[in-house]
């Protein structure tokens, strides 16, 4: 589980494919803590820690990851948001962050404000219930407050202590971003569903009755 709070920058240095993964060398200030079997996320990406050598470490993207995710597209020097698992025992200060992308998103905007810099982001419309005003999303593994919401689109400002600590300053119109929804959002739609079910299924029962 992660904060969605980053906590520093890696570059990818080395990739290639095998068979449908996409093996990935991420260098980073905290590589050579890392442990094997650790979860990281990498922009919002939680991957597992497969080898650690001095300042890089060593991770494997599956085909539902690369499909969901930005990671197919990410070339040598790619600049990379890490953010190692949360532990237990400090303060959740962003929200509660899984690592599992739901989608990528398309950066449609970027207007610099007193202070802030604005993002507007576009998603598909299936996903537009689970963006609330005011409440969280997790863009390219960073915790952000969503405003200006529609069914497809969001915005979120970004102050300038996460945008000189992350990649977000590199972000350009037409760059796409991982986006995970919120999780508590998300099992509310699966208990509604499930509720409609049961619903139907007793009325169905009722009729034929």
């Amino acid at each position: 589980m992660f904060t969605g709070i980053v906590e520093t920058q890696g570059i990818l240095r080395k990739s290639h494919a095998s068979e449908r993964n996409k093996i990935l060398w991420i260098e980073s200030p905290v590589s050579r803590e890392l442990k094997v079997d650790q979860s990281v996320a990498h922009n919002g990406v939680c991957l597992t820690v497969e080898e650690v050598d001095d300042d890089m470490h060593r991770v494997t993207a599956i085909q539902e990851t690369l499909l969901k995710s930005t990671i197919g597209s990410w070339k040598i020097g790619e600049r990379v948001n890490i953010e190692r698992c949360v532990l237990m025992n400090g303060r959740i200060d962003g929200h509660i962050v899984q690592g599992h992308v739901d989608a990528t998103g398309v950066c449609t905007g970027i207007n610099q404000t007193e202070g802030s810099t604005e993002y507007r982001i576009r998603f598909s419309e299936e996903f537009g219930h689970l963006v609330i005003e005011k409440g969280s999303i997790c863009i390219n593994g960073i915790s952000l407050t969503a405003f200006k919401v529609a069914v497809t689109e969001v915005s979120v400002a970004i102050i300038p202590y996460t945008l000189q600590h992350t990649n977000m300053k590199y972000l350009q119109e037409g760059d796409l971003v991982n986006l995970e929804f919120d999780v508590i959002g998300k099992y509310i739609q699966r208990w509604l569903q499930i509720q409609n079910t049961i619903e139907k299924g007793s009325a169905k029962v009722s009729r034929d009755i």
